[in-house]
């Protein structure tokens, strides 16, 4: 399915395209600044991207510097166009990179990363503050801006988007390999579309 204008609206938005799949994303592992490539099916999501996108005339297209993310732009046709931005970094896991829930909660039952963060990374207020820099700069703009990241940092970026703690970032479930879009419904900041991925299958 090709993806249009949602509205007539001249406010700048922000496309959000979660990377591809990656082997630790299949299996579970937080994965932040580990520089792990794209999957064979990763490549093939990174790719069905591009006619989705590619007839949009984004203002700005910026990627995280890490290569899942960087490849997923470039498969997805904007190899040319392309920004690195250090603030789409995904979140630095500290002690925490690599390992699953399971094998984090056998240490600290009942541990989620929204209330209780990592050990020995990065505070989730230094995440926010990081999105919050990519929003004031999207909405500068005169247009909309694609942005290629990972999964907990667009989470953030779409809660700090709509002005909510960043910690409301763990109600939005983003797959890899996904379109969502942070838009406005006159005034107010509003989700347009969430976590919209290509059947491959």
């Amino acid at each position: 399915m090709v993806i249009g204008p949602l509205d007539d609206t001249r406010r700048p938005r922000i496309w959000l395209v979660r990377h591809g799949e990656t082997e630790w994303a299949v299996l579970g592992r937080h994965t932040g600044h580990t520089d792990i490539p794209l999957t064979r099916a990763g490549r093939r999501q990174a790719s069905a991207l591009a006619p989705r996108l590619g007839h949009l005339p984004f203002a700005e297209v910026r990627s995280s510097p890490l290569i899942r993310a960087l490849d997923t732009a470039r498969l997805a046709g904007f190899g040319e166009r392309v920004v690195s931005d250090a603030d789409l970094r995904e979140w630095d896991y500290g002690a925490d990179e690599g390992r699953t829930t399971p094998e984090i909660r056998a240490e600290r039952p009942g541990w989620t990363i929204w209330r209780d963060g990592v050990r020995r990374g990065e505070a989730i207020e230094s995440v926010a503050e990081r999105v919050d820099r990519v929003i004031v700069r999207a909405r500068a703009v005169d247009g909309d801006t694609l942005c290629f990241a990972h999964g907990h940092v667009l989470r953030v970026l779409a809660a700090r988007w709509l002005g909510a703690d960043p910690r409301d970032g763990s109600r939005y479930a983003l797959g890899t390999g996904t379109i969502s879009i942070l838009g406005w419904e006159r005034e107010t900041p509003v989700i347009s579309r969430w976590n919209d991925g290509v059947d491959l299958d």
